[in-house]
């Protein structure tokens, strides 16, 4: 006989008690579950795919989009890539227990700010199951449980994905219920989800806008919110054209599903003629709009409307803006950014200083792709979010964003006067 699936507030019982517990664990236990955890993951990749084979199936049939069955596909290589993941995270510095200060006080009175788990995580997130394995092994390596309500579109993937990580997690000695995935689908449990006052500790939401609007205006949890990447390459007068062809094509073609992919080209006058030329070739598959002075240049361009620039496509299409200099590329800029990542490609050390200075997002880069604002791509590990808020976390979320801290206070009897 099946047993009952868990309802939310039983679930929500056993994270806490997980979190107590894993706080009594070595920083040397929870890397061998994490060891454990990949290699039992690899070992059920045929289970794995034949669940996901199932998600896909459903998600075809009813007529979703390239990009979200692109995010929710796996194969034997994106199953190895996650457990390396796994892996990779195991292999960080431990940042439990970490001082962070110390000082002493006039009185004697010793002081140290020490990082400590935040306790129980809630993940909750669309479809792409390897986001299951990253949240639970950041969430793992820092001492927090984790608790997981993935999208009903890849609900397959997720419990195989988990339940192989728990298999791993068990082995060595860990309560299992360290990982815990929500299996009930309905949308009604999203809601009750972000209200687990007293259970979760922080809320990451990982999805589209109309998620992160119902955890602004139903959440009753602190959160980090993992927002939308609006994000934009300026090409400035002083850019190198190749360099800025191979970053432009990088940032939109890579991945375009992804939210550190461009969604907006913005293109300096003096250049725009011979670099939009170049573009026109190298982005070819790419459906591009623009305003009057990109379709002088490409008369192929469709008229890019205010809804263009601020619109995360996530797929093969591109707005393009040409500017006459480096304020009304930055005004630009600042009028449509979602605060993800924005770029600059100039040679010009002046431009590069204002850009980066003047540009309100979570990463700013210089003359380099977009896609490079990822977790692992920064030395982070597997990150299990991109912070776009200012508190208590921003930009990739790697362990220390899964930390707080407390003061420890050591004395010799004093009292204060």
């Amino acid at each position: 006989m099946t047993s009952p699936t868990p309802t939310l507030a039983e679930l929500g019982e056993r994270a806490k008690a997980a979190s107590r517990a894993l706080r009594t664990t070595s920083g040397a236990q929870r890397d061998a579950a994490l060891e454990a955890a990949a290699a039992a993951l690899e070992a059920a990749t045929d289970m794995v795919l034949a669940a996901n084979a199932a998600d896909l199936a459903r998600a075809e049939e009813g007529g979703a989009a390239s990009t979200v069955v692109d995010r929710l596909r796996l194969d034997p290589g994106r199953v190895a890539a996650m457990a390396d993941g796994v892996r990779a995270v195991a292999a960080l510095t431990d940042p439990v227990g970490q001082v962070v200060e110390g000082y002493v006080r006039p009185n004697g009175l010793r002081v140290t700010r020490v990082r400590v788990p935040l306790g129980v995580v809630g993940i909750v997130y669309e479809n792409r199951p390897n986001v299951t394995s990253d949240a639970a092994a950041l969430c793992l390596k820092s001492g927090n449980a984790a608790l997981l309500r993935g999208s009903a579109g890849a609900l397959e993937s997720n419990k195989a994905v988990a339940a192989a990580l728990r298999a791993g997690i068990d082995k060595a000695g860990i309560d299992p219920d360290a990982v815990l995935l929500v299996e009930d689908a309905r949308r009604e449990t999203v809601d009750e989800f972000v209200r687990l006052r007293g259970v979760i500790d922080c809320l990451i939401p990982r999805g589209g806008p109309s998620l992160l609007a119902l955890v602004r205006d139903r959440g009753t949890v602190p959160y980090v919110l993992d927002g939308d990447g609006n994000c934009h390459v300026y090409v400035d007068a002083a850019a190198d054209l190749d360099m800025a062809e191979r970053i432009v094509v990088n940032a939109k073609v890579q991945r375009p599903s992804v939210c550190n992919a461009m969604e907006t080209l913005v293109v300096h006058e003096d250049v725009a003629g011979p670099l939009l030329e170049r573009l026109a070739q190298s982005l070819e598959g790419v459906e591009l709009v623009g305003d009057a002075a990109t379709r002088a240049v490409l008369p192929q361009a469709g008229e890019a409307t205010e809804e263009d620039y601020a619109t995360e496509f996530l797929r093969l299409r591109l707005a393009v803006k040409v500017v006459a200099d480096l304020d009304e590329a930055i005004a630009h800029v600042t009028r449509y950014s979602s605060g993800h990542s924005e770029a600059i490609v100039t040679g010009d050390l002046g431009a590069a200083r204002r850009f980066t200075g003047e540009v309100d997002a979570a990463a700013v880069l210089v003359n380099a792709s977009t896609r490079f604002v990822d977790g692992g791509q920064l030395g982070l590990g597997a990150e299990i979010g991109i912070s776009t808020q200012k508190l208590h976390a921003r930009g990739p979320m790697g362990l220390e964003a899964l930390t707080s801290v407390k003061y420890v206070i050591e004395g010799d009897g004093q009292v204060r006067p």
